[in-house]
């Protein structure tokens, strides 16, 4: 019996294949999965069905809000003002959950609620690294119960100590000029959204403020606006003797200079030699951070600066509810301009003296630009007026000034405006929620404060400059009444019709306001017409 023997096998080693990964089952559901990057011997869904990455995330959590100021606590003492579905609740919303910060959230949403239920609901997707090389994302919703709580700034506003700081703002002038262009001022900025309260008082306004440091703000506003000088005084209300911890009340008081806008000033002698010898005798034009004064007879200015001024105050020696109304009889230009002002020398004649006397005056005026023969302006009589000012009087006293006093300084050209011009203009002014006090104004002073906002609203329709500082808005358009179908109507329409020709005759001369330079009416807190 023979034995087969296998044919010889070479050793030789050949070509090596590629190399097949390892396939394992999962342990759960028996899918194929590449066991070399598997953790755990499960697959992708058995991984997504067992691990949950977002435990130890609460799925519910409180908001507390007050119902007063609609604002929110931000812990642990914070109160942030946020809209219904804002970024900023939801930013509040996610920094209340614990455990976020271990994963990586790639997005947030608000779900709709009914708006008293008291519920708000936030959809968040999270990821993170279950096992080496997988990375799972997850979606949850969490709800939050609106709980209400009274904050510490409304809480106070029920006691007596309602503010803790008060910015009281004070002029000594006959009228409320300066105030009603503060007040524009500071609209326009919006440095009132901090105030609690604005009061009305005799002469001027008090801002009220909860904290310390927004009163203070508002000083450095009004430095920047208006030449004032500030005093600060404090009041203790309480003190805790174990701990040596004080509370305070805080006022601030601003004087804003005694000088306004076409008011017409003497400098000291001193003074207006050490401020490139203007004549004493000025008119300031305009009133920023510091005074802007101009000699009419020679377009000269100069501006004094705060502190000089609060160095050795002065008071004006008239003010514009002395102007007096001047016809132009002759004007002629005789020098060089200087910006809006034109040098020019006029004849003019007191509105009241025509047809009682022919009593002339000639003097010298910055308004050589915008005057005619035949205009009226505004300016000051100085000849036979006696002034109760030591610095005039120390004019007349002077060998070298008294002869340079004149007889007639005109201030601004005099418009002559219809019964309408005030229903007729096409803009307005924003004006500030004000608390009037104690007693209401009574009639004659209502009266009154009615004059000098109409002289306000003047002021801004002849300047220019003026009128780029303030922010005008568009004055909403009425709709005119349908008329009654009488015969006598067509008497009335007749009637109506003259009286309009008539005041569009007398406004043809009266400056307008361009619609380019309006903003469009929009709502805002705290602020009315």
């Amino acid at each position: 019996m023979s034995m087969e023997l296998d044919a010889p096998i070479s050793l030789q080693p050949g070509p090596l294949g590629p190399k097949g990964n390892a396939t394992i089952l999962c342990c759960n559901c028996g899918a194929p999965i590449d066991g070399t990057t598997s953790a755990g011997a499960l697959c992708y869904d058995c991984i997504k069905l067992t691990v949950d990455i977002s435990e130890g995330i609460p799925r519910e959590a409180t908001l507390h809000t007050c119902r007063d100021c609609d604002r929110w606590l931000q812990p642990p003492n914070h109160w942030m003002v946020a809209t219904p579905e804002s970024r900023e609740l939801l930013a509040l919303c996610l920094r209340k959950l614990r455990g976020l910060t271990k994963v990586r959230i790639i997005d947030a949403s608000f779900i709709w609620t009914e708006p008293h239920s008291r519920r708000i609901k936030v959809k968040i997707a999270i990821q993170q690294e279950a096992f080496e090389g997988t990375i799972l994302q997850q979606t949850f919703e969490v709800e939050y119960v609106v709980a209400y709580h009274q904050c510490p700034d409304c809480a106070k506003s029920y006691t007596a100590n309602t503010w803790r700081a008060v910015v009281q703002v004070r002029q000594k002038v006959p009228h409320k000029r300066t105030f009603l262009y503060l007040e524009q001022l500071i609209l326009k900025h919006s440095a009132h959204r901090d105030t609690i309260n604005i009061k009305e008082v005799k002469d001027g306004l008090d801002f009220y403020y909860a904290q310390r440091n927004h009163a203070e703000k508002f000083l450095d506003f009004l430095s920047s606006v208006a030449p004032v000088r500030t005093k600060k005084s404090q009041e203790l209300i309480s003190m805790d003797i174990h701990t040596s911890s004080k509370s305070y009340k805080f006022s601030f008081s601003v004087e804003l200079v005694p000088i306004c806008k076409d008011d017409l000033v003497a400098l000291p002698i001193k003074l207006a030699k050490s401020v490139g010898n203007i004549a004493p005798i000025t008119i300031c034009y305009r009133v920023g951070t510091s005074i802007n004064l101009l000699d009419p007879n020679t377009l000269q200015t100069t501006d004094i600066p705060t502190p000089i001024y609060w160095r050795a105050p002065f008071k004006s020696i008239a003010d514009v509810q002395e102007l007096v109304e001047f016809v132009v009889m002759d004007i002629e230009p005789v020098g060089p301009s200087k910006g809006r002002f034109l040098l020019a020398e006029a004849t003019v004649a007191r509105a009241s003296d025509l047809g009682s006397n022919d009593r002339t005056f000639f003097t010298r005026t910055h308004l050589g630009g915008i005057l005619h023969p035949g205009d009226s302006a505004l300016g000051y009589h100085l000849t036979g007026t006696n002034f109760n000012n030591p610095e005039f009087e120390a004019l007349e006293k002077s060998n070298s000034y008294a002869s340079h006093i004149p007889d007639v300084v005109l201030v601004k050209k005099f418009y002559v405006r219809g019964k309408k011009s005030k229903s007729s203009r096409n803009w307005r002014l924003k004006r500030m929620n004000r608390d009037e006090g104690e007693l209401l104004p009574k009639k004659a002073d209502q009266e009154k404060m009615e004059r000098d906002y109409e002289m306000f609203l003047r002021d801004v329709e002849e300047d220019t400059e003026l009128r780029n500082t303030l922010a005008l808005y568009k004055a909403p358009t009425k709709s005119r009444p349908p008329k009654a179908e009488k015969m006598e109507g067509v008497e009335e329409e007749v009637q109506e019709e003259t009286e309009e020709e008539e005041d569009g005759e007398d406004d043809e001369d009266v400056p307008r306001i361009n619609m380019d330079e309006l903003l469009d009416e929009f709502d805002e807190l705290n602020v009315a017409e």
